[in-house]
């Protein structure tokens, strides 16, 4: 790190708080592709949007488009998106603003990097598991990239051919293969109310 910087400090995030009405939080969607993480997020989204609360969704692919356009898939190169990302998240939360975050993010310690970063300032930090079997993520396949994987066109994919460690204690549990859209968002939203991290 360079020796020649200084952290300028601003308002707490408890002062802006005050001044937004509004407390920071980040959502941290993980699971396999395909597993309806970006769909859930987007509904989610637009529910706290239409509550009058400012939200803001971190997606897998298109910060790959500008952010991230220099990382591959090796797992450094996965561990560096994450902590990219995770920064950009805490910046976004301690804004006051509920940041959505979907990504794979497959690695345990990666996720726990997230949340550490988050809480060591205080910051809420709450961990979803879009859980779906791998048959049933196959199935859906938008992109076609399991069948890709399959082939061996797609190296070092989730869930084929790079592993996928489940969360162990999320804060909410979507499983995700027997509801609609709206009920896995509601399911989110319900837990955000309940523990008033929305209001």
């Amino acid at each position: 790190m360079a020796t020649n910087i200084t952290w300028h400090p601003n308002l707490s995030h408890d002062e802006r708080s005050k001044l937004r009405n509004q407390k920071g939080c980040t959502i941290w969607l993980t699971g396999l592709s395909a597993s309806g993480k970006s769909t859930i997020a987007c509904a989610l989204e637009q529910s706290i949007l239409n509550r009058g609360l400012n939200s803001y969704r971190l997606d897998g692919d298109n910060v790959r488009f500008g952010l991230n356009k220099d990382l591959g898939f090796s797992e450094t190169d996965r561990n560096e998106n994450i902590r990219r990302i995770s920064e950009v998240a805490k910046l976004f939360n301690d804004s006051c603003c509920i940041c959505l975050t979907s990504f794979i993010s497959p690695y345990k310690s990666d996720r726990k990097l997230a949340r550490e970063l988050h809480e060591k300032d205080g910051l809420k930090f709450v961990e979803v598991y879009i859980d779906v079997p791998i048959e049933i993520a196959e199935q859906r396949d938008p992109k076609g990239l399991y069948k890709k994987a399959r082939e061996g066109i797609i190296k070092e994919f989730t869930g084929i051919s790079a592993p996928y460690e489940a969360p162990e204690n999320p804060e909410i549990h979507v499983k995700n293969y027997n509801l609609s859209i709206e009920e896995a968002a509601e399911q989110i939203l319900d837990y955000l109310l309940q523990h008033k991290y929305i209001s």
